[in-house]
């Protein structure tokens, strides 16, 4: 079996459990290959002795990989896919921060539930993603990626608002006054859009829902719409510029830039555990919030 591990920080106390699934996977003879910049991290922080400093590393993932672990919270997973992109390499996620949609094997139970993995004892839940394109081509590498929560476009360097002019499968829907706009997965429902009203979505559903950000009409609310419409955004404001956001990653266009986001062509694979479905995990973040405030 061949594993790839990524990740993108290194958490606080993360280095005993990064070192904890080293040594169960090298005891169960796997081949792991870790992501370049994330061994330096863990050399750096010597998680692993000088001597077993011979794992290989990887730039880019081909289909020989089996599995890929990414270590860290739901952020880690979000930068991964454009790693695994059309691959279809299982992603699993060990949440070495808060709670965590995507990442939900927490750091304490890697020895748990490593056997349970290794011997393919999960389930697959295969996620859309988005991707999109711009008229006048930026040029920006942020345009080569997916998005596997959501693109959104927001306001600049100013406090007043942007109009989106937006059109499905190229009929006028309407132009929104607002702060931005959220283009969402059913992934990316609970997080960015579920912040600005929009509604929770199963991940099996197949749409897209389209949430403003701060609207000035109190009539603007969350569309839910079907994942094969086109949806075409034009943003004009006093700015000159704006901002797009596809996941944590964002790039600056000139106002008027056509902008069509579409689901791109295939799915990501994320392990979940019997124990940690998309709505176990639901129910635990709300238990959560409820602690929070109490």
């Amino acid at each position: 079996m061949k594993i790839g591990i990524y990740g993108q920080f290194y958490h606080t106390n993360a280095g005993e459990y990064i070192g904890q699934l080293l040594e169960l996977l090298d005891n169960e003879n796997v081949k792991v290959i870790i992501e370049e910049k994330f061994f330096e991290l863990i050399k750096l922080n010597k998680t692993v002795p000088d001597s077993r400093s011979f794992y290989e590393t990887f730039t880019f993932l081909d289909r020989s990989y089996d599995l890929f672990f990414c270590i860290g919270g739901d952020g880690t997973i979000l930068k991964s896919i454009n790693y695994v992109r059309d691959l279809g390499i299982p992603i699993i996620g060990i949440n070495t921060g808060r709670l965590g949609f995507l990442a939900t094997i927490q750091k304490e139970e890697i020895e748990s539930t490593i056997h349970s993995i290794l011997n393919r004892k999960f389930s697959i839940s295969s996620r859309s993603v988005l991707k999109t394109a711009c008229y006048p081509d930026p040029e920006d590498d942020i345009f080569e990626n997916v998005a596997l929560n959501e693109i959104a476009v927001s306001r600049k360097n100013t406090t007043s608002m942007i109009t989106v002019d937006t059109w499905l499968n190229d009929q006028y829907l309407t132009s929104y006054w607002a702060d931005g706009l959220i283009i969402s997965t059913p992934t990316g429902s609970t997080g960015y859009s579920l912040s600005c009203g929009g509604p929770v979505i199963t991940p099996d559903t197949d749409s897209i829902v389209i949430t403003p950000i701060a609207p000035h009409n109190l009539n603007a609310r969350p569309l839910v719409i079907k994942d094969s419409t086109k949806i075409t955004l034009r943003v004009s404001g006093r700015e000159d510029t704006h901002l797009l956001s596809m996941d944590s990653r964002i790039a600056s266009l000139k106002n008027d830039t056509k902008i069509t986001i579409t689901k791109a062509p295939f799915t990501v694979n994320i392990v979940e555990l019997n124990e940690q479905s998309f709505l176990h995990t639901l129910r635990q973040k709300l238990l959560w919030g409820e602690d929070k405030r109490n």
